[in-house]
This record gives structure tokens, C-alpha cells and sequence, in this order.
């Protein structure tokens, strides 16, 4: 299918290189009857991967499994958090901290790599960037340490999941934020939403 792209792009352009972002738009509009591949594969900056990017936005490979990329970064963040409270058995106040300073730098890092694997990619979002997950599921697991166990546990993956999918006002519109920020911070407030409401559920679980 990417031979069909290339094959669309005049011999002007061709002679005459021009700037990749342009070319794909050109690309994109002379392939309109042929029809313009989605994968990623395809795109002119798809041979351009940053390492340290794709790792993290991707979350160390979890946002390659399929189905549903984002259910397998949740669950992987989940599964780590899980290992940390139940094998090591820190205080609640270290758990907190730890659970704090995993969110901070998955925010502060997923938001430049999300970026840069976007655009890399040629895609607005790409399902593959987990990182906005990942963050999105500590968010929701804070309200669990104190009670770090598999029914918090499980039940802070689910409702994280459920306003995920979901996308309750303002969750959706924050994916309007240019870039990575709309990638990570609208998985940002699903964490919150689900938070706020594993809270009130601890009353009586």
C-alpha cells in the first residue's frame, strides 16, 4: 500500500524535493482514488523513531498489544503498582509517595515522548502511546493506598477503564490540547474522575 503513495507523488515533487509535511499532505490528496494507507508504516517519518520515546510512550512495549493498547498499558501499570504494595510492603505514606512520583514522571515524560511518537507516527493519537494510561491508572490508584488490596485494586482498573472509554465532560475536550498534552491529559482527568469516585466507594467497601 505504500508503494501506491509513493507512485501517486508527481515527478516534480520527486526531482524537486520538497518539506516532509508538505509531501505527505500533497501525498495524501494525489492518492485520494487510490486510497491513502492508515498504518503508521506508511507515513514519510515512520523510519524515524526515537528510542527513548516510542519506550516510554509505548510504556516499554505495552502499547503494542492487541486488542485494546490501552487496556494492556493500564493493566501493566496496574501489575507494577500491584508488585510494589504487595511484595514490598511499604507504609501507606511511602506507597503515596511512590504512587506520587510515578505520576509526576509519567506526565512530565509521557507528554514530550507522546509528542514526538505522534508525529514520528503521522498520527494524532496514536493507540500505541499507553503513557497517558499509565498515568491515568496511579491517578485513580492513590485512592487505594491505604487499602492496597486485589478488590481496591481491581476495582481502581475498572473504573479508571470505564471513564476512559467513557470520557465524561471535561475528559473529552481536553483532547483538543495540542499534542501530546491532549494525549496525556485527558486520560489525566479520567484518572481523576475514577479517583474521586474510588474514594467515595471505600466508605463501603
Amino acid at each position: 500500500m505504500c508503494l501506491k503513495t509513493w507512485k501517486a507523488m508527481t515527478e516534480t515533487d520527486r526531482v524537486n524535493p520538497i518539506d516532509p509535511i508538505e509531501a505527505v499532505a500533497n501525498a495524501r490528496l494525489n492518492a485520494a482514488q487510490g486510497g491513502w494507507p492508515a498504518a503508521p508504516a506508511c507515513s514519510f517519518r515512520a523510519g524515524r523513531k526515537t528510542f527513548w520515546a516510542w519506550a516510554i510512550a509505548t510504556f516499554f512495549g505495552a502499547g503494542l498489544g492487541k486488542p485494546g493498547p490501552g487496556t494492556w498499558g493500564s493493566v501493566a501499570a496496574t501489575l507494577i503498582w500491584t508488585a510494589t504494595a504487595l511484595l514490598l510492603h511499604p507504609s501507606p505514606q511511602s506507597l503515596l509517595g511512590l504512587t506520587l512520583s510515578g505520576i509526576v514522571l509519567s506526565i512530565a515524560l509521557g507528554v514530550p515522548a507522546a509528542t514526538i511518537a505522534a508525529r514520528e507516527s503521522g498520527r494524532k493519537d496514536p493507540g500505541f502511546v499507553v503513557i497517558d494510561e499509565v498515568a491515568g491508572v496511579w491517578i485513580t490508584l492513590l485512592g487505594a493506598v491505604y487499602h492496597p488490596d486485589w478488590k481496591h485494586i481491581v476495582l481502581a482498573l475498572l473504573l479508571f477503564r470505564a471513564f476512559d472509554i467513557t470520557k465524561p465532560f471535561p475528559v473529552r475536550q481536553l483532547e483538543k490540547l495540542p499534542e501530546g498534552w491532549g494525549i496525556v491529559f485527558d486520560d489525566v482527568a479520567a484518572g481523576l474522575y475514577a479517583w474521586a469516585v474510588l474514594l467515595l466507594l471505600n466508605r463501603w467497601i
